[in-house]
């Protein structure tokens, strides 16, 4: 993967990936479609019954960080 390569991501996926950076995420809170297109991109993995995610959803998060924010001051 190219570290300079940004994502597009939805709405939902951000809130995904921002779920399961608590160690206690539900899974069953969160949208289906948005999990299974984090774990195609490779963000997101199944660990037996739930959801972590990969290093590189953890670079892909604190590295769009900084767009989010941009987007709620906007």
């Amino acid at each position: 993967m190219n570290d300079e390569f940004d994502y597009e991501l939805t709405t939902d996926q951000w809130e995904v990936l921002k779920a399961l950076r608590a160690p206690a995420a539900n899974p069953s809170r969160i949208s289906r479609f948005a999990v299974e297109s984090l774990i195609t991109l490779g963000l997101v993995a199944m660990r037996g019954d739930s959801l972590a995610l990969t290093p590189a959803g953890r670079k892909v998060l604190v590295r769009g960080s900084s767009k989010l924010l941009q987007d709620l001051a906007a």
